[in-house]
């Protein structure tokens, strides 16, 4: 799901075509993995993975029993490569969902994940269609496209002189209104 599109991007910029659609989508998907991690999502994080030969298991430092269900499916990632994917759950515990796998691995002990794996249900809200996260999609990519093409990043401290700290901390804090109502509120703080 792309929040700002080259066709968007393009004439925003006012670069006509001087600059190729590669190079404008890359900093739409730098857009996009700036902002939709702080969107809310259907996502939780695992800490810890095991598994038999037939059978997966993540763990979660929350209660997922209310959350999830057997028969429902979800899509693992950041996990190891017989983990990943779209599941079925068979199983749902108060920390932990289990799943068949494929491939026949070797069976594991329940061991740390890090960085934490990602199961997410499918999207219950499209991004794309809320105006104001589009806004501040296309915000952000012109302040990347800024800082890589001006002179000091273009960006002006208070006192009016040049500040190379274009992408820094502030790029978001210059979107947050506009996303005020569809920020995770397990996103950043701060």
């Amino acid at each position: 799901m792309a929040l700002t599109t080259v066709s968007e991007l393009r004439p925003t910029l006012g670069v006509g075509t001087l600059y190729t659609d590669a190079v404008l989508q890359e900093v739409c998907d730098a857009s996009d993995a700036v902002l939709l991690p702080m969107l809310w999502a259907y996502t939780n994080f695992n800490i810890a993975q095991e598994n038999t030969t037939t059978v997966g298991t993540l763990y979660f430092d929350e209660s997922v029993k209310e959350i999830y269900f057997v028969g429902q499916t979800v899509v693992v990632t950041n996990n190891k490569a017989h983990f990943n994917g779209s599941k079925t759950i068979t199983a749902v515990d108060n920390h932990s969902i289990s799943f068949a796998i494929t491939g026949s691995p070797a069976a594991t002990p329940k061991h740390e994940v890090r960085p934490y794996g990602t199961v997410t249900v499918s999207a219950s809200t499209d991004w794309t269609a809320d105006a104001a996260v589009q806004n501040a999609a296309l915000m952000i990519s012109v302040e990347i496209w800024q800082a890589r093409t001006a002179t000091l990043s273009g960006s002006n401290a208070v006192d009016f002189q040049p500040s190379p700290y274009r992408m820094s901390a502030q790029l978001l804090a210059k979107v947050r209104g506009l996303i005020a109502h569809a920020l995770d509120p397990r996103s950043m703080v701060g």
